[in-house]
This record gives structure tokens, sequence and C-alpha cells, in this order.
């Protein structure tokens, strides 16, 4: 039986085993997810998540404000000349922690192909393969983000947090995945948000102080 949470119906979660897509919920791929304060899991607390894929099978996506120490190591180091600063590989999730995404800001639409260093996101967003020689796309980008890990989530899971309140989802900007101020990458979202959707951004770490 897929994932659901307590309050989740007989009904609901029959409807989920059988196709694995919440009715009601659009398809949020290339868009932002942004954590409400309610949701107090410390994996994604005031998080903000551009998601990667979303199907009937499940959902990825990388969190965009979890700056971390690390920096690439030889031989991912050659990498560092075009990463946007912060120069810093991002904790992108808390699943496959050993896995590295990188996601690229293409100055040209990314023609893609099986043998292509550079594989279309959208437009202009490309995934990166690291194995490359960054000299092979550096002249094709102008930014670069790197990622420990990703989220996940199995068939439904998405739509039933959505639908719970966790997330709100917002439309996104490349700006938004190559910012320089993470940090406040969750307030900024919020409030470029109209109406109540934007109040949101001035809600208090601790709600209880509110």
């Amino acid at each position: 039986m897929p994932f659901c949470p307590p309050a989740c119906s007989p009904a609901t979660a029959q409807r989920l085993s059988m196709d694995g897509v919440l009715p009601g919920v659009s398809n949020t791929k290339g868009r932002l997810l942004v954590a409400t304060p309610i949701l107090d899991d410390p994996n994604f607390a005031r998080t903000v998540i551009y998601v990667v894929e979303h199907h009937d099978e499940g959902a990825l996506g990388l969190v965009l404000n979890r700056p971390s120490y690390e920096q690439l190591d030889e031989p991912l180091d050659r990498w560092v000349d075009v990463q946007s600063a912060p120069e810093r590989v991002f904790s992108g999730g808390p699943v496959e922690p050993e896995a590295l995404i990188a996601l690229a800001r293409t100055k040209q639409p990314a023609p893609g192909g099986d043998d292509a260093y550079l594989a279309p996101l959208s437009a202009t967003l490309a995934s990166a393969d690291l194995a490359a020689d960054p000299a092979l796309v550096a002249g094709d980008i102008n930014g670069l983000r790197v990622f420990r890990g990703y989220a996940g989530w199995s068939p439904g899971q998405l739509e039933l947090e959505i639908e719970s309140g966790s997330w709100v989802v917002v439309d996104s900007d490349l700006s938004d995945i190559f910012t320089d101020e993470p940090d406040d990458l969750w307030r900024v979202v919020l409030r470029r948000q109209s109406g109540r959707l934007g109040w949101l951004a001035d809600a208090p770490d601790d709600l209880s102080a509110n």
C-alpha cells in the first residue's frame, strides 16, 4: 500500500494504490514546493524545493536553500570555476546522500541527445554530467549548482502532503535555483506571491511566538 498518513481515508488509500495520483493536485514538475510553517520535519522545515520530476510513480526534487560547507574535491574541483556563488555543494535532500546532481543554467536551449553532457529540463535549464570535462560545457552555461542527495516521494505521497497543507506550489524562476543568497530564498519566494500567501513570509520560526 502506498504511503498514507493517519488522516488518509481507506477510499483515498485505495485510490492511491490504483493510480498513484490524487485528483485535484496538478503536476508540480518545474515548479517550486515551499514548506509552510506547519511542516516541522527538520529535513524540510523552511525549505524551497525545485521539482525535477513528478509523475504517477512519484516525485523527485532538490532543496535549493540548504548550502553546506562541502566544496568539490578532485577531480570534480575542475567545475568550481563555473559554480554559482556560493561555491558550495548544497544539501539536495535526504535520499541517496552519496549522489551528486548538477543543474546548469544554459545560454541557449540544450539540444540533448544520448551523448549530450547537458540534458535539458526546460528552455535554459539542464542537468549536467559531472563526469564530463567541464571545458566541454563551460562556454554553453552561465551557472552551475551541485546538490548532494535529493528529496523523493512515493506514488501519491507528495499529493497528500500538498493537500494536507505542508507545501504550497508556486511558479519557479531560474534565479531561485542559482541564487547567491539561499538563506533568504524561503522568504523571497513567498514575498513575491499575492494575497495571503505572501503573508507567510513574515511567519515567525516559532509559531507559538506569534
